[in-house]
This record gives structure tokens, sequence and C-alpha cells, in this order.
């Protein structure tokens, strides 16, 4: 069995430090920071990862132990522009709805989806699953999540344990995945326009 892997990185990566570097070059401040990078190999072809992936009625299936009540914002849930909304069940969260939308898809490669969640939907959210290629028809999907966190209460949130927290769940979201992609079991309901 390969193993899983659960890492930290240090430097922001992705579409949130080009948007950093340009506010910097306005003279804006950014205080973003990578909160972690998840990853996991499944074997299936990354082209069949990719096309569940990029189906966001899909995510609650392997994601609903810690994001809740989703519902999507369009009827189209493929592609560019589908999205979602969804409760965190954080512990001390008080303001708990976030939203995501899938904003770039480069197949079958890349998924990177924006949002915003906390109190007004102030802290700024983006996801990354970047999906390579492995040997016999595997694939490791990579999950970074980061976060700009804007006023100090959502910074010492965050130091507190917020990202441990999200860390260890969405770790336990690529074991899901795998689950689900590998063997059709430990699904959760997928979301729709309604809800759930």
């Amino acid at each position: 069995m390969v193993p899983r892997s659960v890492t930290r990185s240090g430097s922001p990566t992705g579409a949130l430090r080009d948007v950093r570097a340009a506010g910097r070059s306005r003279g804006a401040t950014y205080n973003a920071a990578v909160d972690f990078t998840v990853s996991t190999p499944i074997a299936r072809p990354r082209e069949q990862v990719f096309e569940y992936l990029a189906d966001i009625s899909n995510h609650p299936e392997f994601s609903d132990h810690y994001l809740v009540d989703w519902h999507l914002t369009r009827e189209d849930s493929y592609g560019t522009g589908a999205g979602a909304r969804f409760r965190m069940k954080a512990p001390l969260q008080r303001f708990a709805w976030a939203d995501v939308t899938l904003s770039e898809l480069q197949p079958p490669f890349r998924i990177v989806q924006r949002g915003r969640g906390g109190k007004y939907n102030r802290i700024r959210m983006l996801g990354t699953y970047t999906l390579s290629s492995g040997p016999a028809d595997t694939t490791k999907v990579q999950y970074t999540l980061e976060t700009d966190p804007v006023m100090p209460s959502d910074k010492l949130m965050e130091a507190l344990g917020g990202a441990a927290w999200n860390r260890r769940q969405a770790a336990k979201a690529m074991r899901r995945l795998r689950t689900i992609l590998e063997e059709g079991r430990d699904r959760g309901r997928r979301a729709s326009v309604a809800g759930r």
C-alpha cells in the first residue's frame, strides 16, 4: 500500500500569491499564507479523477464529515463557474458559512476553487487540486488550501487551531475520496440547488 502524506508548506503558491503580488505593487498589504497541503494516491486514471472533481456536486460525498448543509449556487454543477455554499463544523466557529466557485480548470491537471468565508465573508480562500500521473494508471491528488485572514480576530482563530483542524479534516477527505473512487464506498450525499 502506498502511504498517504500530509505536508505543511511555508511559502505561498498559486493564484493567491499572484493576487498578493499584484496588490503589493499597488501598495496593498496581504497577510495570507499557505495553510496546508494534503495528498493521496488513487488507483484510477487522472482523467477519471479530474472529471469527478470538476463536478462540485460530488465534493460533499468526500467532505461532509466537516463541511455540511451543501447547496449549489447554480444548476450546472460542472466546470468553470460552478459553485456551492456550505457550513463548516469547526469547533468555536461562530461564522461557519462559506462558499466556493470553480474558477479555473486545466484538464486533467489542475482545478482551482476560490471562495470566501468567516464573518461578513471577509476571509478569502483558495483551494487547488493538482493531479499528477503515477505508475500503472494511478493518480496523485494534492489539495492545497490558502486563506487570507483580514482581521486580528481571524488570525487568532487560525492560530488557536483552525488551520490544524482544517488540515486534519482535509486529510480525512482525501482518504474518503480515495475510497470512493477506488471502491465505490463511504460516499456522502451529493449537493443540489435546493440543498440536502
